[in-house]
């Protein structure tokens, strides 16, 4: 092993080399000039003024108003599209499935609560982290839809709770087909790691996963604006294979396991805008798919973009992985805002070798940090302590530009796998951290080229 001494400081790694110098992108191309072309692409759908109120079709009958809102969802966009609006006041629903041309607008004051009854949640296709299934419809689901959106100040509860679908006995004390104890994806695991075909992999009654909150599949033209999101039963917003995402003025408050609060998988050209995350995990995770799933399709993340954005709890404020297989480029995130002593990491990247994955091009620039608990970037491409396999991921060009940070352990923590080259091109230029509290200050293993340029650590000229 290799130790390096800088500025009075070691450096544990593995064939690290260090260089002072600034490094433009081998293409030479400015990428926030690139950011630009990219977020022109991005338009957010338009609906015609035709509107379309839940209480209209809503029968006293009823003890929810699901049949009121998918009957008005349904009748919109068969009429050409329009605003399915849920006026000022409480209603409870199950699953909600959004069709093409439908802007479902929640008013100020609306309030849509979900039940917790997994029976009243038809089985859908779905991908539950990064493994294709079916499973129990997320509170909010559409497959190949193309113009929807969520709009509205209202707030969208999914009520979940230690006493429904975060119930011990459901996440950690699951019995198995042969009697066994076991956690809830188990079986989900299972099917991946012995590929069962598509038709073995439905999930439902006693064996159902908790659903994602928002899910969008196969899906293009969406727009996410201006509610606010709590108690989830797993992530918050999935989008999967779709493309021309717009997230904007979310508040996504919700602290329950696995309640990453932004899942953009497999899509491009994504756009998250003065959002707001308080989160039980990543604040914004990139997938991908996993392992053998995710290398089945190969379809990679691509061109996403997060500004003016505020992080507070979660492992990371933008993650990208675990579920990387298929590969993400091109991310963009500025003028952030992310502080919490929960908050692990402000970017994070994260696979292994039975995973794989090549993650290159992010930039991060004008992020202030008040404190964050391990480091500014985290890296791991040993996630979940698997240190062998035939897909070693590979990250590169990463790039750090006017981000500053009051506290953290680390300001660099990279976890490479053995004496493989993994990581490369890793610059921070015109940056201040201050409270650096580890005397490696930066732990890294598997890397090279790791370039520092008008960088202040602790006060000093960092080199």
């Amino acid at each position: 092993m290799l130790i390096l001494q800088m500025n009075g400081i070691k450096m544990r790694c593995l064939s690290v080399l260090v260089v002072l110098a600034f490094v433009l992108p081998s293409e030479g191309a400015n990428p926030w000039r690139q950011m630009r072309k990219v977020e022109k692409e991005i338009v957010a759908p338009t609906f015609p003024d035709r509107k379309y109120f839940i209480t209209d079709y809503y029968n006293p009958q009823d003890s929810l108003y699901t049949n009121a809102i998918n009957t008005a969802i349904v009748k919109c966009s068969s009429e050409g599209g329009g605003v399915v609006v849920v006026p000022k006041g409480s209603f409870k629903t199950a699953s909600i499935h959004l069709r093409s041309n439908v802007n479902l607008h929640l008013e100020d004051g609306a309030v849509l609560t979900f039940s917790t009854d997994s029976r009243l949640y038809p089985i859908v296709l779905t991908r539950i982290e990064g493994i294709d299934c079916y499973n129990l419809s997320p509170l909010i689901y559409a497959y190949g839809e193309s113009n929807i959106a969520v709009t509205g100040k209202g707030k969208l509860d999914g009520q979940a709770s230690f006493d429904n679908w975060l119930h011990p006995d459901k996440l950690w004390k699951l019995k198995m087909p042969d009697g066994k104890e076991g956690k809830e994806k188990d079986l989900l695991n299972q099917a991946l790691e012995q590929q069962w075909p598509m038709e073995k992999r439905v999930f439902e009654g006693y064996y159902g996963m908790r659903p994602q909150f928002i899910h969008f599949y196969r899906c293009k033209n969406i727009l996410l604006e201006d509610f606010e999101i709590n108690r989830s039963p797993f992530w918050l917003i999935h989008p999967l294979m779709s493309e021309n995402i717009t997230l904007r003025r979310l508040v996504l408050n919700s602290h329950g396991y696995n309640n990453d609060g932004f899942d953009p998988e497999s899509s491009r050209n994504v756009l998250v805008e003065d959002c707001f995350f308080d989160t039980g995990d990543d604040c914004i995770a990139v997938k991908s798919g996993k392992d053998d799933d995710g290398r089945k399709w190969m379809i990679p993340s691509e061109n996403i973009i997060v500004r003016r954005c505020v992080m507070r709890d979660g492992h990371a404020g933008v993650a990208l992985g675990s579920e990387i297989t298929g590969g993400c480029t091109n991310v963009w995130v500025e003028d952030c805002k992310m502080d919490s002593p929960n908050l692990a990491r402000i970017i994070r990247i994260k696979s292994n070798p039975n995973r794989g994955g090549e993650v290159k091009n992010v930039f991060v620039r004008n992020v202030e940090v008040g404190t964050c608990d391990l480091a500014i970037l985290g890296i791991e491409l040993n996630y979940w302590h698997v240190d062998e396999g035939k897909y070693e991921p590979y990250f590169h060009n990463i790039r750090f530009e006017n981000v500053n940070s009051k506290k953290s352990r680390f300001l660099l923590h990279v976890e490479g796998v053995g004496e493989h080259i993994r990581v490369r091109d890793i610059s921070f230029k015109n940056c201040r951290f201050e409270g650096v509290s580890e005397k490696e200050i930066n732990h890294i293993i598997g890397t090279e080229k790791v370039s520092f340029k008008n960088v202040v650590v602790n006060g000093q000229a960092w080199k």
